[in-house]
């Protein structure tokens, strides 16, 4: 039976672990390329050779997306396995028409051939969409077991766009650890509240080798956490599934692949940012977690924010610097520094696109939607280098950086300046703290 040639639509994340799992080191297949969107200059690298395995020893070449049907056709490929995340059914189903157009047929993995089988518990920490508190609500989980004196260690959803043989495994138990592994700003928004809080997080590329050492780490685990990103399905077997949905996009819980996924298959879901929303997105949220998953448990939650300095914001004229993928793929029209700028009263907004320069005047021509927000972009020096100089550039009184993690520490932004921190806050029964007391009663933990 002749080998079937694969090609895997992805953006340098879920595509590598489907392919890990499902490709590597199977004869009946031939994995001929992987496209890529949504990461800026991840196209014309290589999956390399030393993570593919013994079946690819040139490693595998990594196109725009932009060239599926070219390579469709040229490379005589029989089957496109979609692998990326927080794109709407339109989306998914448009790419599938291309591919079906093109002679190939379309495919989605599922659970049972992707998720990793752990020798410890696992809690899984997924959301409907990127931005929806998906990191808080994991940190407040890892509080509630350490409180509980276990040790955790939390797995992130990849995010490797430098060297991948070098991001095979990565692991971060100190901010240090973020220059060594050259993070992103991306990385770093989701490693770095955690090191700061004394928890220990792996990332990287092949996940069951991560999976393999952070059950064994030299500081102890007990129990695994996936924090996961977008708005995918856990990579590892769940013994407690958490997804979080968010009112200010409501109804995007079932509008999203693989989001209603997360949230079909949630043990408990979280209705975040109450605080903010308002009553009739919430009430079409709960209407939508009854249709599809009523006999999970509901917890309402809410993320209030806080601000270092509010002098910097009454009454000031602010740039607000934003989480970037909350923006960008995430869509949102509101994060945690536009939230702070409203409660402590700034005079206005200042528009950033008149000043911006270089890559990020490119992020907002790709994403024209995000409006007078400055997404945090950092994917390589030159986007940190841009960033720096429209912050700058900017003419307004002062900065809100809404980002979560410390921008003055890796950039120089010479206006005043205030960080927005946010955390998770349950509101009333049931709350976390029973569920995971729960866990561990049926764990034995």
């Amino acid at each position: 039976m002749a080998k079937k040639n694969i090609i895997i639509i992805g953006a340098a994340g879920r595509d590598f672990h489907n392919f890990n799992i499902c490709f590597r080191g199977n004869e009946d297949y031939n994995v001929v390329a992987f496209t890529a969107a949504q990461i800026p200059d991840i196209e014309g690298r290589k999956y390399p050779a030393e993570l593919a395995g013994n079946l690819y020893p040139g490693g595998i070449p990594i196109y725009g997306e932009e060239e599926l049907i070219k390579l469709i056709t040229d490379l005589n490929v029989d089957d496109c396995v979609f692998s990326y995340s927080d794109v709407t059914y339109q989306k998914a189903m448009s790419v599938s028409a291309i591919v079906n157009a093109a002679g190939a047929n379309f495919i989605l993995l599922g659970p049972g051939d992707t998720m990793i089988k752990s020798k410890k518990p696992v809690i899984s920490v997924c959301a409907v969409r990127t931005g929806c508190g998906k990191s808080q609500t994991s940190r407040r989980v890892i509080e509630l077991l350490m409180e509980k004196g276990l040790k955790v260690v939390a797995i992130r959803h990849p995010m490797p766009y430098g060297d991948l043989v070098a991001q095979k495994v990565q692991r971060f138990a100190d901010v240090k650890d973020l220059a060594k592994y050259n993070c992103t700003v991306e990385e770093m928004e989701e490693y770095e509240p955690h090191v700061v809080r004394g928890n220990v997080i792996y990332a990287g590329v092949d996940y069951e080798a991560i999976l393999r050492e952070a059950e064994v780490d030299p500081n102890g685990c007990d129990v695994i956490l996936w924090d996961g990103g977008n708005n995918d399905f856990s990579f590892y077997k769940s013994d407690l599934s958490i997804t979080v949905t968010d009112p200010h996009r409501a109804g995007h819980e079932l509008k999203y692949y693989p989001g209603e996924v997360t949230l079909r298959l949630a043990d408990v879901v979280v209705i975040n940012k109450m605080d903010s929303a308002a009553p009739e997105d919430i009430q079409t949220v709960r209407e939508s977690i009854e249709k599809v998953v009523p006999d999970a448990i509901v917890i309402d939650a809410a993320s209030p924010i806080k601000v270092d300095d509010p002098s910097v914001i009454k009454g000031k004229k602010v740039l607000v610097v934003e989480d970037g993928p909350t923006l960008t793929h995430g869509g949102m029209k509101i994060g945690a520094g536009m939230v702070a700028a409203r409660k402590f009263s700034a005079a206005g907004i200042i528009d950033p696109r008149p000043f911006t320069v270089g890559k990020l005047s490119e992020t907002f021509k790709i994403y024209p939607n995000i409006g007078t927000l400055l997404p945090a972009m950092g994917y390589g020096e030159q986007q940190l280098k841009d960033l720096e100089e429209t912050i700058n550039n900017t003419e307004c009184d002062s900065v809100i950086i809404g980002t979560p993690i410390d921008l003055n520490r890796i950039i120089n932004i010479q206006k005043p300046n205030t960080r927005v921190y946010y955390d998770l806050q349950e509101i009333g029964n049931p709350n976390l703290e029973e569920v995971i007391d729960e866990f561990i009663k049926k764990y034995n933990l």
